[in-house]
Parts: structure tokens; sequence; C-alpha cells
């Protein structure tokens, strides 16, 4: 019996790698391996809507946009933007919310919209109609460098329609995030916030132009305001939090942490639908085995030959002023991830008008460049980059900053075409 269970073991380990997923630390014993298997399971396994004879996995919807955490994270690389059919794919998520100042002691962080809450679902369980669709258009940006040579941007243009519970308030806030890639994500929480915090320089005191910012938001466990580590705006203090975030904006899956379906109370349909057994869909010890499999994920290897010159531009540019390379753990060892972890200004062409906690609508969280040899090389997915994934290319994204990050971009345009080439496959090999 040890035998076939431990066949089942390899197997499933196996096919993580197939299907895209970066390999599991080394030197986990027989339990810790079983605890990584059993949060895989979790994270890629469908949920299924309620009631059901599979007690284990019921709870889904009933208005939901996805059923498994691995349809927004494929490949561990994050989201597309388009499914196979060339349709808006599911795994760009539309938040909701309203402009208005927000209480200090708000546990929430923002205003959710009155019909359709925090998050626009665009699927329901039977009988329970969905909320609407995400329409995109793009249109063409033409970015001219000083040595003449011409790309182009593409701007997106987001609008909701087929809406199945009334009109939107007319001044509702629409922000697009896709699933951010999980590379390193189990890590973060291994880094001193002394160290993180060190870098918060909110009046430029420094006069090098980077301000720094922490975000503080509502800690559910602990019942207290924490540094926020987590999502595109430094949403979430803990991963755990940040897991089961997802599970009730994405599945309306209800857990300790969010104990309701994200109903609202013009949404009958979604009220009167069908209850699951337990009251508790994800009982904290799934939420618990999903985030140890993302800690246990083995962060890729950075290029065997990184590109050199592109490492002393990447530092000239000031690049490395938001994007720091190294952090110590807390174990003494060392971690690499291109990320201050901190909010900046970047500037109104990337802002969405979306204030969540302290973070403002132009403010987003540093994102973190590990693992992009991994993603650009190796997934086997072609990447799109930045929030909503409207840059294709490194070069495209780096075009996009602005605000703190404006003068590192004309620097960077400034270059000529070879040394932009040398910055750009430093990037991609990181």
């Amino acid at each position: 019996m040890k035998k076939i269970l431990r066949f089942f073991v390899v197997a499933s380990i196996l096919a993580t790698t197939l299907f895209g997923f970066d390999t599991r630390v080394p030197n986990l014993n027989n339990k810790q391996i079983d605890k990584f298997i059993l949060g895989l399971s979790f994270f890629s396994k469908p949920w299924v809507p309620a009631p059901t004879a599979t007690t284990a996995r019921d709870g889904l919807g009933p208005l939901f946009s996805s059923n498994s955490c691995n349809h927004c994270h494929q490949n561990n690389t994050g989201g597309y933007v388009y499914n196979n059919k060339g349709e808006v794919s599911r795994e760009m998520v539309p938040r909701l919310s309203m402009p208005g100042k927000v209480a200090k002691n708000s546990h929430l962080g923002f205003i959710p919209t009155p019909h359709y809450g925090a998050q626009l679902s665009i699927n329901g369980t039977v009988g329970v109609p969905f909320e609407g669709r995400l329409e995109l258009k793009y249109t063409k940006i033409k970015i001219t460098f000083p040595d003449k040579s011409v790309v182009y941007l593409r701007n997106p243009h987001y609008s909701i329609k087929h809406l199945q519970y009334g009109k939107l308030a007319k001044n509702y806030i629409l922000s697009v995030r896709r699933g951010p890639p999980l590379i390193g994500v189990g890590y973060i929480e291994d880094i001193s916030q002394k160290d993180i915090l060190k870098n918060v320089d909110v009046n430029d005191k420094n006069h090098d132009g980077i301000s720094g910012k922490a975000n503080y938001v509502y800690d559910i466990k602990a019942k207290k305001f924490a540094l926020g580590l987590y999502d595109y705006k430094d949403y979430a203090p803990t991963l755990r939090q940040q897991v089961a975030t997802a599970m009730h904006n994405d599945m309306s899956l209800n857990t300790t942490y969010f104990t309701k379906d994200n109903c609202t109370k013009v949404e009958k349909a979604c009220l009167n639908a069908p209850k699951p057994f337990d009251a508790i869909d994800a009982p904290d010890f799934r939420i618990d085995a999903i985030a140890y499999y993302i800690e246990k994920l083995q962060i890729p290897k950075s290029a065997k030959n990184i590109d050199k010159k592109g490492q002393k531009l990447f530092a000239s540019l000031e690049c490395a002023l938001c994007h720091i390379p190294t952090f110590k753990n807390k174990k003494g060892g060392f971690l690499h991830p291109y990320s201050d972890f901190l909010l900046h200004d970047m500037g109104k062409a990337l802002g969405d008008k979306r204030s969540e906690y302290l973070a403002k609508g132009d403010e987003w969280r540093t994102t973190p460049l590990w693992g992009m040899n991994y993603r650009v090389h190796k997934s086997n997915t072609k990447q799109v980059f930045l929030h909503d994934g409207r840059a294709r290319t490194v070069q495209e994204a780096i075009l996009w900053h602005g605000g703190e990050a404006k003068k590192s971009k004309e620097y960077f345009m400034h270059l000529d075409k070879k040394d932009r080439e040398h910055l750009i496959n430093y990037v991609k090999g990181l």
C-alpha cells in the first residue's frame, strides 16, 4: 500500500513539472511531500457547486469567475489576456469599487459597488445568472526613440456588457487585473519587515525621486492592521489571507476569513442558491495546504550567463532603486526578488483610479522580477507583463513606466539600440 501511495506522489510531482509548475524544493520528507501534493491538488483541481457528494471540493459559487486556482495562474507564470477562442480570458479579473474616502479603520480598504460588490463574476451556477462580461479593445500608441526607432504600445480600453442585475453606478471604478505570477510568492514572509521598511521614503528625503510607500491593511486572523505584502497594491498581509481572498473573490468559496458568499442584496438568485452541507467550503487546513504548496515551489534559476553590460545598465539607469536585487532572509541566507515590495506612483497612464487602503489610484507595488528566465524561456507559454497584461514584451513594460520611474524610462529610451537590448536581455535572464 505504501508503495502505491509513493507511486502516486511521484506521479503527481512529475505531473507538476509537465504541466508547467516549477519544481518543489529539495530535501522534503515524506510527510512534507504529502502536504505539498495535497496543496497542489486543491490548487489545480476544479471545485464544484453544492450540494454534491464531493464534499471536499464543493461550494463553488453561486457567482464565480473560475473554478480552480490554476485557471488564473497557469504554468505558475500569471494569467493570459485572451483564451484559445480569442475571447477575453477569465484570468482577467474585473475589480469594482466606488470613489470616495475610505475610513481609516475600514477592514475592506475600498468601497464596493452597490449592485455588483467588489468584483464582477463572469460565471454562475445552475439557475444563477452571471453578473456581466468584460470587453476589451486596444488602441495604438506610437513611441519614437531619440534614434528614430519606433514601437507601438497597445493601450487597453475596458467596458462591461451584458449586465444581469441592473446598471452599475455611474461613477464606478473598474480595475482589471490578471492573475499574478506565483514565482517566489511563498518566500516573501521570509524577509524581515524591518528590511522592507528601511526603503520607505514617502517624502523623498534623499531626493532620488523615489518615494517608496508601505500599505497597511487589515489582517483578519490577527484582528489588526499589518504591512501589506501581496497582490498588485500590497492588499494582503499574509500568504494565507491572500489565498483566502482569491478563493472568495474568484470562486466564492466560504472560509474562516470570509464566511459568506459574495452575493449582494439585489442578487436574489445568488442568495437563494442551494447551500453546501458544511458552512465552511475551504477550512483552514486546505488554505494552509495551498499556501504550503506555494511556499515549497523552488524559485527558478537565473540564466547561467547573465548579460554583464545589461546588469551595469540596470544599476546605472536606477532600475535597482525600486527593483532591489537582494534581501537577506530570516535564516541569514539571501533572496533575489528584484523588488522592494513597496508602493510607487507609476503615473496616470498605468493608473486605475482605485484606492486600496493607503494605495492610491496611480500607485502599484514594485513587481518582483525573479523567475523571469523561467517565464520567458522555459514556461512554454507566451508571456505578457504589467498588472493587466498590456505589455507584450519587456521593452513595452519599460515604456509604460511613468511617475517615479519616468526618469529611468527616459534614460532607457536614450540608450542606443544595442544597449537597450543588453538591458532587456539581462531582465529576461533574471
